[in-house]
């Protein structure tokens, strides 16, 4: 029987945001399976979980029994669903997945039955200050072959221009405007349709900015551009009125980015109230959940876009990826692009070839974390008032 002997966390930086890999060792020499569990935010927190609270409870298990380890993760702190415990079950979770393909000899999509797909089909961001600018981006976009853009925020918004409307001695944050922001979002696709016709396909993260009401608003006024998807329109505290929106619009709806818990994404699925599931797989709890949750998914006819950030470690990429070339209800994937030192501290990281991102053949999840160079990618720390939104009064708002 092949053992867990030990669990080790690293946090690198070796781009812009702090990354938690997690090592679990085996009996077996030289086998040995890599987690992410990152949540760049509260980092510490989980690194902290999994030193102190899993790795005592998990060594001396066996390696194979993926789902017993989960459940047994999962209730054994009695509260349960929170992102800092999920992230930390989800690195431990993914490495296990990782330790039995390399046990079978076999890529982990493989284990969740086979491809359903050659490669995972991915959208391009972009973004620009003025409408022209934006525009221009969306041209180099489309010159590298993406269909699929999602838009950055809508052109003529920033922070900087909210300044002089501030009061006096206002706190830090990103100040906003919700009444412009729907304008200039509604002027923003006006403005790309026009230029680029109905081929290209369209969307926007609204990021739970807007009122429930706004969003409707919103959701309304974008209808005669047909988005792929409106992403996040609603915070998850607010759900109920996806209902609501749902009955007004036929624009495809994505939610899911801060989804812990079953229970915030259950009623949207059964009710077939949103097209697309933008769930963060760590934050789930791992490849396990994730599974199960696709499947859900599938009987409903909704789709995936798993949530993919630039505060996502290429093993979690990689988990992301086998599922996504497993599942029949695959629907697109987020994906943002590493520099050349992500690719030296993870040798194996997936690769974006044109418009699709491939998996390599090798067992597990085919990524490997080059430990010697850990010291050289020190963390630098969470740094953005991106999350402290505010209105122009100071109010502190969702971002």
């Amino acid at each position: 029987m092949v053992t867990i002997t030990d669990i080790k966390t690293y946090i690198v930086c070796p781009n812009r945001s702090d990354l938690l890999v997690v090592k679990v060792e085996t009996s077996e020499p030289g086998l040995y399976g890599l987690g992410c569990g990152t949540f760049t935010q509260r980092i510490i927190a989980v690194k902290t979980a999994i030193d102190e609270y899993l790795k005592p409870m998990m060594v001396g298990r066996p390696v194979e029994n993926i789902e017993d380890s989960w459940q047994t993760m999962y209730g054994s702190s009695y509260w349960r669903n929170g992102p800092v415990l999920n992230n930390a079950i989800s690195g431990i979770d993914e490495a296990l997945w990782d330790i039995k393909g390399k046990m079978a000899g076999m890529p982990v999509y493989q284990l969740l039955g086979g491809k359903c797909r050659k490669a995972a089909l991915t959208f391009d961001d972009a973004k620009g200050s003025c409408l022209e600018e934006l525009g221009d981006n969306v041209s180099k976009s489309l010159d590298n072959g993406f269909r699929h853009i999602r838009i950055f925020g809508p052109a003529g918004q920033s922070g900087e221009s909210m300044d002089r409307l501030k009061p006096d001695n206002a706190p830090e944050g990103h100040y906003i405007d919700t009444k412009k922001y729907i304008y200039d979002t509604v002027e923003t696709f006006k403005y790309l349709r026009d230029r680029f016709g109905d081929w290209p396909e369209f969307m926007i993260d609204v990021h739970e900015k807007l009122t429930p009401a706004e969003t409707i608003t919103l959701a309304k006024a974008l209808e005669p551009y047909h988005l792929f998807f409106l992403e996040d329109s609603l915070p998850p505290e607010q759900i109920e009125w996806f209902a609501r929106l749902r009955q007004q619009v036929s624009t495809p709806l994505a939610m899911g980015e801060l989804f812990n818990n079953v229970n915030e994404f259950k009623p949207l699925i059964v009710n077939q109230q949103i097209d697309f599931i933008r769930c963060h797989i760590s934050q789930l709890g791992g490849l396990t959940p994730a599974k199960k949750l696709s499947a859900f998914c599938e009987y409903f006819g909704v789709k995936t876009c798993w949530h993919q950030p630039g505060d996502i470690s290429p093993v979690g990429i990689a988990a992301h990826l086998h599922l996504d070339l497993a599942i029949p209800n695959f629907g697109i994937q987020e994906f943002r692009a590493y520099n050349d030192a992500t690719f030296e501290l993870f040798p194996g990281t997936p690769e974006l070839r044109g418009i699709y991102l491939y998996a390599n053949d090798k067992p597990g999840l085919g990524v490997d974390f080059n430990e010697s160079l850990a010291d050289k990618f020190q963390p630098g720390g969470y740094r953005s008032n991106f999350f402290m939104s505010r209105l122009l009064d100071g109010t502190a708002i969702r971002s």
